[in-house]
């Protein structure tokens, strides 16, 4: 660990662990009222830090405080204070920060890291699609007859900001072919939560529903291109013309000025295309590159034998790493090795911390150890189309609530499933003896997929080959079945 590293976390541990900032801590949790609307006294500090909501004495009097404690820990760094509070002008920072104090003030400093809410989650909008993907985790198609009505998505965008969320990515089925999408996206930014889209592209590609998106406040949108051959795209998708459709959304995208990332769903089908689809990417004017782990689940139960060997991820996460390194577009693999791939090819200095991975980022690098690894049910949680709340979107089958009887704030705290996933000590086999655990813990959608346990070994990792040995000739497409929670954990 380097020097500055190790210096971040000292401070960390001495800012947040004495008995003065624990008093401090609980004193922000306070709850405050402010314009009528319920807040606390946190929320409203770091909005004053910032010039926001400054009236009153004690507001302005804890903003001081932690912009003292701020600006130690950006010392350390040897970063700048000014931009650092720069970037809280964006309330879903803003909203960010509040989690991780909140945390802080709530479990301690914990490894990896407990938080009162999801930084993120994603919302399965509806099962409606126009597509036939072949590996689609969701199944979609047609619409349910339990989907949430407008009110009731309402109901629920109103828990999810009172929790606090920083951040929404809208999936599916398709979003942007419901009635409902953009009026709740435009609810959904108005309240300074980050909106995210992940899309086929197909609408995309007419500029003025594209231009709707932007005015209705989305911040970046995720599109599938599976392949570089539109033929091969085409069929893997299922409806001819949804590659041409595909990169025109993108094109519409990046000129509407909306942060883009293509996503890439890596099988047998497309692992010899890396090169050109990153080329690709960066022709395109895509801001990332997202290469997503193959899970066989929904329609991908049936496609299992394309999934890629240990060895072959293993390859693939090295090369993603150096073409990082050296291109100016952002790469990146969903799959939680590709933490430990970077920390071990950088010597310490890059990690892929969780669902995000920003290079050479002394704080990223600094944190994956706390914020690090697989999220499902720790920083990330998914809402299915009819209000059930799962671990991750590849996890359809466990449901540890519904937002129509239950308030999220109280499945995020008292969910089973969730507690069992915070704690890397639960995990079994390799992944629980692994020394990269906190930074990786294994994909538990892979796990769950293969083992039938949600705490069990990665099979896809490479320290986990000799699984994937005794797996590989098992024939699970048609045992797939999920066991209850209570077998499970």
């Amino acid at each position: 660990m380097s020097s500055g590293i190790a210096s971040f976390l000292a401070g960390i541990r001495l800012i947040f662990n004495t008995p003065p900032s624990k008093l401090l801590l609980k004193a922000l949790s306070k709850g405050v009222e402010y314009n009528d609307k319920k807040s606390t006294l946190l929320v409203e500090a770091i909005n004053c830090m910032v010039g926001y909501n400054c009236s009153c004495l004690s507001t302005r009097f804890y903003a001081g405080l932690l912009r003292i404690i701020l600006s130690i820990i950006v010392k350390m760094l040897g970063g700048d204070l000014n931009k650092s509070l720069e970037s809280l002008r964006d309330p879903a920072v803003r909203r960010g920060l509040n989690l991780v104090i909140s945390g802080l003030g709530i479990y301690g400093l914990t490894v990896p890291q407990k938080f009162p809410a999801p930084f993120l989650i994603v919302w399965n909008f509806t099962n409606v699609c126009n597509l036939r993907c072949q590996h689609c985790y969701q199944n979609a198609g047609a619409k349910l007859e339990s989907e949430l009505t407008f009110n009731e998505k309402l109901k629920v965008l109103d828990m999810l900001d009172h929790a606090g969320v920083a951040a929404i990515a809208f999936s599916g089925g398709e979003p942007t072919i419901h009635e409902d999408f953009i009026k709740i996206l435009t609810e959904t930014s108005s309240r300074g939560i980050y909106t995210a889209l992940a899309t086929n592209g197909w609408r995309l590609a007419d500029p003025s529903y594209t231009r709707k998106l932007k005015r209705a406040g989305l911040r970046y949108v995720e599109i599938s291109i599976d392949s570089t051959d539109p033929y091969k795209h085409d069929k893997f998708r299922g409806v001819k013309g949804s590659w041409y459709r595909a990169v025109k959304g993108v094109k519409n995208a990046v000129r509407e000025g909306i942060s883009v990332g293509i996503a890439t769903t890596i099988t047998r089908f497309n692992i010899d295309e890396i090169d050109e689809m990153i080329c690709f990417a960066e022709e395109l004017g895509a801001n990332r590159m997202v290469f997503f782990n193959f899970i066989p689940v929904g329609r991908g139960i049936r496609m299992i034998d394309y999934d890629i060997e240990p060895e072959e991820r293993e390859r693939l996460l090295a090369k993603l790493y150096f073409e990082n390194t050296r291109r100016d577009i952002e790469i990146y693999s969903t799959a939680p090795q590709f933490a430990r791939v970077s920390c071990i090819l950088s010597s310490g200095r890059d990690v892929a911390a969780t669902h995000f991975y920003v290079k050479g980022d002394p704080v990223i690098s600094s944190l994956a150890e706390y914020i690090g690894g697989c999220g499902a049910g720790r920083i990330y949680a998914a809402i299915q189309p009819d209000g059930s709340v799962t671990p991750c979107v590849f996890i359809p089958d466990i449901v540890v609530g519904n937002l129509r009887d239950t308030h999220f704030v109280r499945i995020w705290n008292n969910s089973r499933v969730f507690k069992v996933l915070r704690d890397r000590n639960n995990l079994k086999g390799n992944c629980r003896e692994c020394p990269y655990r906190y930074i990786c813990g294994g994909c538990r959608a892979r796990a769950l997929a293969y083992t039938r346990d949600i705490t069990g070994p990665d099979p896809g990792c490479i320290r986990n080959r000799d699984l994937w040995i005794k797996l590989k000739d098992k024939d699970i497409k048609n045992a797939q079945v999920i066991k209850s929670i209570h077998s499970v954990v």
